[in-house]
């Protein structure tokens, strides 16, 4: 696309009423308003044609009436937020080149530079996939299952997602584990997508990978099945996500300091 063109691209977010481990998590309020609607205004400053939310409860509807954005009520019985948005596409009628993000319904702080530069690698590339990677800076978020690492060929493209660390530094942490090492690439995984709306459709129709399962990461799926993901650097921070009343108190201390 020619540099006097729009990006042309949809947000779409998953909102799972009954999170495992936040109960109700996109009504949960945040700053006096549900959670939901902060990650849908953030999809709307990225200059989307369109955002959606895939809801599974009125409830999330009610809560988005008069902001901006369309809601497709899917099936309380997906697996994942993949599946969920599978049936968001259809009920939205998007064709199949039509470029989807996939933001995460607990991202309330997502910069709106991160979500359009996932729809520029979708664009600017032939990849089935594409997402973002920020530098990791200290030895404790490399050591951090919680903290999904990867690992990507010259080309920019993904080899790998793990919760291990990864490339292992042998040398460094042979002698000290608490410190990063001074050479090397070290990437933390931002778990924001982009896909065609077609591939999205066979994404979610592939059957689980034995990797995906191992390590419990749904994106290697797409790897064990022979796809490429296009991996940048994200172009600002992402802040943490909300996944736990810990992260909720967290991310309304982040608010009442003057962020967000």
């Amino acid at each position: 696309m020619s540099a006097s063109q729009p990006l042309d691209f949809v947000v779409a977010i998953p909102a799972r009423f009954a999170a495992s481990r936040l109960p109700g998590k996109p009504l949960r309020p945040l700053a006096g308003e549900p959670l939901v609607l902060h990650v849908a205004r953030r999809a709307l400053r990225a200059g989307a044609r369109e955002v959606w939310v895939a809801a599974d409860d009125e409830r999330i509807a009610a809560a988005l009436e008069g902001a901006g954005v369309n809601v497709a009520m899917t099936s309380r019985d997906h697996a994942s937020g993949t599946d969920r948005l599978a049936e968001c596409a259809r009920i939205a009628g998007w064709s199949d080149d039509t470029v989807v993000v996939n933001l995460q319904g607990d991202e309330p702080f997502a910069p709106a530079s991160g979500i359009r530069a996932v729809a520029e690698l979708m664009h600017a590339g032939r990849s089935e996939m594409a997402t973002l990677a920020a530098p990791i800076t200290e030895g404790g978020t490399l050591l951090d299952p919680n903290a999904v690492k990867l690992v990507r060929a010259d080309d920019g493209h993904a080899l790998y997602f793990s919760r291990a660390p990864i490339p292992w530094p042998r040398d460094a942490f042979a002698t000290d584990r608490s410190r990063m090492p001074e050479q090397g690439e070290w990437l933390r995984h931002i778990g924001i997508y982009g896909y065609r709306a077609g591939f999205l459709q066979r994404f979610a129709a592939l059957p689980p990978g034995r990797l995906e399962q191992i390590e419990s990461l749904e994106q290697l799926r797409v790897l064990e099945a022979g796809y490429r993901i296009l991996v940048g650097v994200t172009p600002e921070p992402f802040p943490p996500g909300v996944d736990t009343p810990e992260d909720l108190a967290r991310a309304e201390a982040w608010i009442a300091a003057g962020h967000g």
